[in-house]
């Protein structure tokens, strides 16, 4: 039987007023009168909290979206979880963040350092909103994340970014090279950042990271890596997402995955669905897996790589992560980096 999970990510909505071309929720939203209401939501926190889970990510879309999110964020208090708000801040004033007792951590998303850029990405004006919420978690006394993707259009500004996370008095920089699901993929062609730029980023953050008390956390950029990151630590290892409607993923990014068997909350209990629906038992350990990832001294580091990934290229969720440098499948990646055709249609970032 699988160990406890100890977070859980609650995507309350996919509602969200920014149109950022790299966002990896599905093409396909969720809407508004599919999501759990008030009641369904604590029920997912209470079987959660009883599954084992400790910290609860409220996220979206924009959880700021929901009306009841006061309720959400006081019961999944109330059960002893740490409560994290991912927010794009827009909302966050200091008046609403006073209204939402309970949470112990924001994380707020940035998608460039200088104001034009930043809007330009978001799709809407958004920068100074952002830079009200900072303020606010600051003033609250609460820890804050500020999270930036980077892609094309801003991992050449990653000393910039550091800077402007540094004056919001930020704790943490998660700088996260986009991973290509939902629209990412879509404008994967616009998104993609060279190897000379992703060489240079490396560098500044290395040279960041030791000067700044800040800590800096890199995710690396996987399609120019010679091995996978290692998702997620391993298949429905050590958390946990339910979707706006209910639906729970191994990952956030699995639903992309054709028969994967995927239960709801609404129609089996939650430890139930952790422990042995067929969507979690699907790559859990080591023996769905083939050569070379079988025999592979990495496949406790790397786990395989991600399931997601492998079936959005290969059509085959079991196969070697095509960025391994063993897959067979590597070509994929390659030809992508060289701007195959048919990679290059997507030209403009859109949402």
């Amino acid at each position: 039987m699988a160990e406890a999970p100890f977070g859980l990510l609650a995507e309350l909505t996919h509602r969200c007023p920014l149109r950022c071309g790299y966002c990896s929720n599905p093409v396909d939203l969720v809407g508004r009168d599919d999501e759990l209401g008030t009641a369904a939501w604590c029920s997912v926190f209470d079987q959660a909290r009883a599954l084992g889970v400790w910290q609860v990510h409220l996220s979206g879309g924009e959880p700021l979206a929901r009306a009841d999110l006061p309720e959400l964020v006081g019961h999944a208090s109330g059960l002893g979880c740490y409560v994290n708000l991912v927010t794009s801040g827009l909302g966050l004033t200091p008046e609403r963040l006073a209204g939402l007792p309970g949470v112990d951590h924001v994380q707020l998303s940035v998608q460039d350092a200088q104001e034009a850029g930043a809007n330009r990405i978001a799709g809407v004006k958004a920068f100074g909103h952002k830079l009200t919420a900072a303020r606010a978690v600051r003033d609250a006394g609460l820890p804050l994340t500020v999270n930036v993707v980077l892609h094309r259009l801003n991992v050449d500004h990653v000393a910039e970014i550091v800077a402007l996370a540094e004056r919001l008095g930020a704790d943490r920089l998660e700088l996260a090279n986009t991973q290509y699901y939902g629209w990412a993929l879509r404008n994967r062609a616009a998104l993609l950042p060279t190897r000379e730029q992703l060489a240079r980023a490396g560098e500044v953050v290395a040279a960041e990271r030791a000067r700044s008390a800040m800590e800096i956390v890199y995710v690396i950029a996987d399609y120019h890596e010679a091995h996978p990151k290692p998702c997620m630590h391993g298949w429905g290892a050590r958390q946990l997402t339910v979707t706006p409607n209910g639906d729970v993923l191994p990952c956030p990014a699995a639903g992309v995955i054709d028969g994967l068997g995927v239960e709801n909350v609404a129609d089996r209990a939650l430890a139930d669905i952790w422990h042995t629906s067929p969507a979690f038992e699907a790559f859990r350990g080591f023996g769905w897996m083939r050569d070379p990832c079988r025999t592979c001294a990495r496949r406790e580091v790397d786990f395989g790589g991600c399931r997601c990934q492998a079936f959005q290229l290969t059509g085959d969720a079991a196969a070697t992560d095509p960025v391994c440098s063993l897959s067979p499948h590597r070509g994929l990646v390659d030809a992508i980096l060289a701007g195959a055709p048919g990679e290059v249609e997507h030209r403009a970032v859109v949402r």
